[in-house]
């Protein structure tokens, strides 16, 4: 099904498969907030992508697949390479990702 959605492999870069279970946020799935908040876990290797607001609760989080995450925002796909235990942040949509240590 997801192989369908993308054009070419360029347009989906984690190594990861397509349907990897990943978390959102309500707020990035609605489409209301962009994606500013990105982490890979390095205890269970979950990918987060959030809007960066600090009053989530446990009704805000969604689980999709990792390629519905780059369908919301193809620019996480700058992030295939983010190791474990590793988060990145950014002002806008359009900024430039922040890499930190979890």
């Amino acid at each position: 099904m997801f192989s369908k959605l993308f054009k070419n492999k360029e347009e989906y870069k984690f190594s990861d498969p397509k349907n990897t279970a990943c978390m959102v946020c309500s707020h990035v799935l609605n489409e209301n907030a962009p994606i500013l908040y990105v982490s890979h876990d390095a205890e269970d290797g979950m990918w987060q992508f959030l809007c960066g607001s600090n009053n989530h609760t446990s009704e805000h989080a969604k689980i999709i697949a990792l390629s519905e995450a780059v369908l919301i925002d193809c620019s996480v796909n700058q992030l295939y390479e983010m190791p474990l235990g590793v988060g990145a942040t950014r002002e806008t949509k359009n900024g430039q990702w922040q890499p930190f240590k979890l």
